[in-house]
């Protein structure tokens, strides 16, 4: 479609992971966020597809934020021969860094394991890219002020909004070929325990509106009882509590709420291991922003714990080395472990469900989204027997999900925001959902707001 401006679907179309959205016209290629498929084997594989064109073509990439199915992908692609530049705001940055190193590291450490063990179908089980990718990749990174319109190639601006959603996290005005299209990222909620709530949507004509549809089918539950309940159960059968959790803002924000449990005396004090190194260095850069004041956090937060810190309940244990993680193999009295990842598909969490899950005495409390083909979906769902490390593991612990911990927008959150906007978009896709959240939330599109929706296919491509 020469000098016609279009979107192509390369991720999260049908899916929930594997962002990637590219923009072209003429010579100029734009790639919106670069994310890595997880889940179920059929999308992981595609990590390892031959990517539609030359990477080396495009000019530049925007990633919204730095979660892995967001910016995972970002080190093969320049393995692949991607050089231009990375624009990202500056939190984005600090924790893609950690995202991607961690990445690297977890995928040789998988490889070298698979092939000691012998459990991988490859004769030399390898990783989809390694640490000096992710060198090469960080040099990459151009930092970008929120609210700042930047431009990044020919025919084209962008601009960076707060999106609430995590540390960093952005929605992205794109103007392109005299089109003017907007990115949600991923869309966070106005009561996030630390972080401002998104910005409103920006005023004027929009050709294109990209929204995410993660929990577009449904309504987040209201808080209740059942995190502080589910630890003490455990606690009284004298059990460990396995909170499989993102590195970065889910291990902040279950933290701070700990915290508010152990002074409201609402559950016993008790150690809380925190093992992973990603989320560790995760905490570090959202303790920065607090200390510095940082416009993403808010004032009141800020104000309140400008001289303590609010992620320690006086019983905070950081497991930095791996013989600290060991150390929790031999656990003899009540305690809380996060660990990434959060969706149990990787990491030292992986280790502590292996030996934790027979046992009747411990926990695991799933606090975040559970894509489909991941271990956490199979222990939400039920399943009694789990496949970690090539063994099937039994599973007689008791299991919790809670998603009263979502800092995601649900579909009731994203139409309110959506209702902010000045006029209806000419078009709206509907992404970055499992096949039936999305289509049901363009239906919901369709009806209350009356705006045109598409819910893409993987590989789709449209004039804007």
């Amino acid at each position: 479609m020469k000098n016609v401006p279009t979107i192509r679907f390369l991720g999260a179309a049908g899916t929930v992971t594997g962002s990637r959205f590219l923009l072209e016209i003429d010579e100029t290629r734009i790639l919106i966020d670069a994310g890595m498929f997880q889940g179920l084997k059929e999308l992981r594989l595609k990590n390892w597809d031959t990517f539609p064109i030359e990477p080396a073509s495009i000019d530049a990439v925007v990633l919204t934020h730095a979660h892995l199915d967001h910016s995972g992908y970002l080190p093969r692609l320049v393995r692949e021969g991607f050089a231009g530049h990375v624009y990202l705001t500056e939190y984005t940055g600090k924790l893609a860094e950690v995202v991607l190193r961690d990445s690297a590291h977890l995928q040789t450490e998988d490889a070298q394991y698979a092939a000691r063990k012998g459990f991988s179908k490859h004769a030399q089980p390898r990783a989809l890219y390694d640490e000096a990718d992710v060198e090469t990749t960080l040099r990459l990174f151009t930092p970008t002020a929120f609210r700042t319109r930047v431009d990044i190639a020919p025919q084209t601006a962008i601009t960076f909004h707060p999106s609430g959603h995590i540390l960093g996290s952005a929605f992205v005005e794109v103007e392109f070929a005299r089109k003017r299209l907007l990115f949600t990222g991923d869309l966070g909620r106005r009561q996030h325990p630390l972080l401002t709530p998104p910005d409103a949507f920006p005023p004027g004509d929009f050709d294109a509106l990209i929204t995410e549809s993660t929990y577009g089918d449904r309504v987040h539950e209201s808080p209740t009882n059942d995190f502080p309940d589910a630890i003490n159960r455990t606690i009284e059968r004298g059990g460990t509590v396995i909170i499989p959790a993102f590195a970065v803002d889910r291990t902040e924000v279950i933290l701070m709420e700990l915290r508010r449990l152990f002074e409201n005396q609402q559950i016993k004090r008790v150690p809380i291991y925190v093992d992973s190194p990603m989320a560790l260095a995760s905490l570090g850069h959202y303790r920065d922003a607090l200390h510095k004041r940082s416009p993403e956090i808010r004032s009141d937060v800020a104000k309140q714990w400008s001289e303590t810190d609010p992620f320690d309940g006086g019983t905070l244990r950081e497991m930095k080395s791996v013989e600290d993680s060991k150390t929790l193999n031999d656990l003899h009295s009540p305690s809380i472990i996060i660990s990434a990842s959060g969706m149990a598909t990787g990491g030292r969490v992986v280790h502590h469900l292996a030996g934790s899950l027979p046992n009747s005495k411990n926990s695991v409390v799933l606090v975040g989204y559970q894509a489909i083909g991941t271990r956490g979906r199979s222990l939400r769902d039920g399943a009694k027997m789990i496949k970690i490390h090539g063994e099937q593991v039994p599973v007689k612990a008791e299991i919790i999900s809670i998603e009263s911990f979502s800092v995601h927008a649900d579909g009731d959150e994203l139409i309110e925001w959506f209702q902010g906007a000045s006029q209806a978009p000419r078009e709206t896709f509907v992404v970055h959902g499992e096949q039936g959240a999305a289509e049901t939330f363009a239906r919901r599109l369709t009806d209350d707001l009356h705006w045109r929706c598409e819910v893409p296919k993987d590989g789709q491509q449209f004039p804007i």
